[in-house]
């Protein structure tokens, strides 16, 4: 219920004590500011990490060949392990239940010209399941699809940056451009979703077409894929074990064998990161809740000292009728308001402040620090808690002042 005589009460009180009100209001103040910038912080410093995650799928698994570097099955150390299209059909055919997209991919360095304009880019030959795997946007057209692996279409996929140096902004579906001399139809101009541009600097073309016009054979480079988002990460580290095993195990790569079959995958990294990026959030809020706590301090010994100060008004309170009730009251109401006034200042600052740093400590490992909503109520509650818990202990000793010591305090 408002109660208009004790709210005048309390902005009296604050009228005619304007500097003690300053000093316990700057208190809480600075333990809002600093607990609102440290989240935020906090939180620029998760972006930048999982920002590094940003241009391929979460989900994504590479698999790549290399050397061997022990002997196994009559064969040498220092072989060259080759992967090919048939192991494609064999990782779907063996994993149904963990595969989600396929992909080969050969990458070749090559020039492109569109009429009389030039340039080279990294050409990519894939399957449709690339674009899932490098997380592809389309702008215009399509990417390609399961008929141009077969057909061996001379199609091609290309990135904007691409679209605005060989076709000068203009729309290029539709249009060929020539990829060492031989002309590839434009189906689908892309952006990359983790929108680095310099990744969109390429070309993709169906794998089959680029084996086919530079006699590959049915060589590859290396394998994208994309696991089920469902599975938990022990899943997903048990299916790149086995993973490993069977590519080895088809290779003749022994099972000891660090160089020959590689395969890496960003769950590990995102597992990495959370967990370290938990310990720093956990030291932020250790330190956000102890400069909280310290301005709860400081605003409840000012409360003592009011009290202390109030002494005689107190007890005219309690001689007149006041319940301790009454008096417990008046002081946490005091208590409350400033610290939620200064408290809701403190937050407003530490806001703008992250939006005026947002992305100019990028060289930092701090990208776009941000409040989320969820932090604000929290803070907000914790205001109200703090305020309680600051005016409390004060509180219940003025309305322990017996009226006669009170009346006799000088």
């Amino acid at each position: 219920m408002f109660d208009r005589d004790r709210w005048q009460e309390v902005f009296d009180a604050i009228r005619k004590n304007k500097l003690r009100s300053a000093l316990s209001g700057f208190t809480v103040f600075i333990g809002i500011y600093i607990f609102s910038t440290m989240t935020g912080m906090g939180n620029g410093l998760r972006n930048s990490f999982l920002g590094q995650f940003k241009k391929d799928a979460s989900n994504a698994v590479y698999v790549y060949a290399g050397f061997s570097s022990l002997p196994y099955a009559g064969f040498k150390s220092g072989r060259k392990i080759r992967l090919t299209n048939r192991d494609l059909t064999y990782i779907r055919d063996r994993f149904p239940d963990a595969v989600q997209h396929l992909s080969g991919r050969i990458g070749l360095d090559l020039p492109m010209r569109h009429g009389i304009e030039y340039g080279s880019y990294q050409l990519r030959a894939v399957d449709p399941g690339c674009q899932f795997a490098e997380r592809l946007r389309l702008c215009s057209g399509r990417f390609l699809n399961g008929g141009d692996i077969k057909d061996r279409r001379k199609v091609a996929v290309i990135g904007q940056p691409v679209q605005a140096d060989l076709f000068k902004h203009k729309s290029a579906v539709g249009k060929y451009v020539y990829v060492d001399g031989i002309a590839f139809k434009v189906i689908g101009v892309f952006v990359e979703k983790g929108g680095n541009s310099r990744e969109e600097n390429r070309i993709y073309v169906p794998r089959t077409t680029l084996q086919l016009l530079r006699q590959l054979g049915d060589g590859i480079g290396l394998i994208t894929m994309t696991y089920k988002p469902e599975m938990s990460f022990d899943q997903v580290m048990a299916f790149q074990n086995k993973l490993g095993k069977a590519l080895k195990k088809r290779h003749f790569v022994n099972p000891e064998d660090q160089g020959g079959i590689y395969i890496h995958s960003l769950a590990e990294g995102l597992k990495r990161i959370d967990s370290f990026l938990w310990v720093i959030g956990a030291i932020v809020t250790l330190i956000s809740i102890g400069t909280l706590l310290a301005g709860a301090i400081g605003i409840s010994n000012i409360m003592v000292f009011v009290v202390k100060e109030r002494t005689r008004e107190i007890g005219i309170r309690k001689a007149l009728g006041a319940t301790p009730r009454a008096v417990i009251g008046l002081v946490l109401q005091e208590s409350v308001f400033i610290t939620a006034i200064s408290g809701y200042f403190g937050l407003v600052a530490g806001v703008l402040s992250l939006r005026a740093i947002g992305d100019n400590l990028k060289d930092y490992f701090i990208t776009n620090p941000y409040v989320g909503n969820g932090m604000v109520i929290t803070a907000t509650i914790l205001l109200i808690v703090s305020g309680v818990l600051a005016g409390y202990v004060p509180a219940r000793r003025a309305a322990q002042i017996k009226p006669i010591v009170a009346l006799n305090d000088e």
